[in-house]
């Protein structure tokens, strides 16, 4: 059984998973998220993927329109290999493999990525995550570069610059339009160094605080704009990050003095980095972090922002919405069906009508599901994408548009959660 390796290092926000469940007991349907009289839902085709035994699926879109999957491989109890594969001809390819490890750090939240260059999609650069230290948390940010479409990788080198052996991750890559790669992950250089630390100890989250940075770098790994985004974040949720026509923008969880942990947003223009703002006033107090980052999508100035939050012991996905570049979003639409699990993704169906992806907590499990919602906050039906497991093994849904092709992948957790997991995808066709 694998998964004991994928989640045994990240133990500290346990506490979250019980106070989650508490929640969604309490969680309420509205009568405003009852599914349309005469919905009919869009038909499911499945994509079979080539993965053995494996999680952490994630989808990257080239900038010609090729569909890209990666995940994490399970070659054996100690050893990983992150992998991806294009969908040709209606099918997924062969994995081709990125890099191999037996001192990886394999996190059900926090997982890797493929993307390719705007202006080459035969260069590409991939991360995942490495140990660097015996520490529980000591692990960096490894990223590889290929120029011949993923066939040889160069040697894998470190974004961050700071050297010091503490937790980095939950990193989002973004192509730019000047050939150079965006990524921003958050950094732990600030939390190593309490008394408990210094006694041998690592007391997650309890030194310094985790900081959200950023930078960005060429096919050749020259790293350029190294900035601090925000100088106390919550430890392991998410980021996203998204080009509008106007720049960058970056979303995360946010954290407090107080202990609010609300979803913020902050965006690169020609003065730098805006002040980071809230998307919405959530006051989410809770003095762990929930591993539940937010979501991105952008179609010229137009933003889609989704999370999941339990504000008030009411856990909700909401959806919001920027008509300016990022500069600021309107109110929220809630867009589950009472008792979410959260790990939300959403994309752009065409110029004014999104699709959210969630985890629902029903009997006896979870369910992947979607739903539409347009630029105006209104609230389509909800359909249907897997069932699956509402445990940590069951990672995050992911979703892509490719064309008419609506593309998603997820971790398939065996039944009664024994034996390997695997990826699975499916996609359904825009009118078809």
């Amino acid at each position: 059984m694998k998964y004991p390796h994928f989640s045994k290092k990240r133990i500290s926000p346990v506490i979250f998973h019980l106070i989650t469940v508490a929640f969604l007991i309490l969680g309420t349907t509205s009568c405003e998220l009852k599914p349309e009289t005469g919905f009919t839902p869009p038909a499911l085709r499945s994509l079979p993927v080539p993965c053995q035994s494996g999680g952490e699926p994630n989808l990257h879109i080239t900038a010609s329109g090729i569909p890209l999957l990666s995940w994490v491989e399970f070659l054996n109890d100690t050893t990983d290999a992150l992998v991806f594969s294009k969908l040709e001809n209606g099918a997924w390819s062969s994995p081709q493999t990125i890099a191999t490890g037996s001192n990886w750090f394999v996190n059900w939240a926090d997982f890797p990525s493929v993307s390719t260059y705007r202006d080459d999609e035969n260069a590409m650069a991939a991360h995942w995550l490495q140990m660097s230290a015996e520490g529980t948390y000591d692990y960096d940010v490894r990223i590889a570069q290929s120029t011949d479409g993923g066939k040889t990788w160069a040697p894998s080198f470190v974004p961050h610059t700071d050297g010091v052996q503490a937790e980095h991750g939950f990193v989002s890559l973004l192509p730019l339009p000047d050939s150079r790669m965006f990524a921003t992950w958050l950094d732990g250089r600030n939390t190593v160094g309490s008394e408990q630390e210094e006694a041998g100890g690592h007391d997650h989250g309890h030194g310094g605080p985790m900081t959200l940075r950023c930078a960005a770098f060429d096919k050749n790994g020259r790293l350029t704009d190294d900035a601090e985004l925000d100088n106390k974040v919550c430890d392991c949720c998410q980021t996203a990050a998204v080009l509008t026509a106007s720049g960058p923008v970056v979303a995360y969880r946010n954290r407090s003095d107080e202990e609010n942990r609300d979803i913020y947003f902050t965006k690169k223009t020609a003065e730098g980095w805006t002040p980071p703002k809230a998307v919405f006033a959530d006051n989410w107090h809770i003095t762990g972090c929930p591993v539940n980052g937010p979501a991105l999508a952008a179609l010229g100035e137009t933003l889609a922002l989704a999370w999941f939050t339990a504000a008030g012991e009411e856990p909700q996905v909401k959806v919001a919405f920027s008509k300016n570049g990022g500069e600021s979003f309107g109110p929220p639409v809630q867009v589950d069906n009472g008792k979410p699990e959260g790990r939300v993704d959403v994309i752009f169906l065409n110029e004014t009508t999104t699709l959210v992806v969630w985890l629902e907590q029903v009997e006896g499990g979870a369910e992947i599901r979607a739903a539409e919602v347009t630029a105006e906050g209104q609230r389509g039906a909800d359909f249907l994408i897997a069932r699956t497991s509402a445990s940590r093994q069951s990672g995050f849904p992911r979703v892509e548009k490719a064309g008419n092709r609506i593309i998603f992948a997820w971790t398939e957790v065996p039944e009664g959660g024994e034996g390997g997991t695997k990826i699975q995808s499916a996609f359904y066709e825009i009118g078809g």
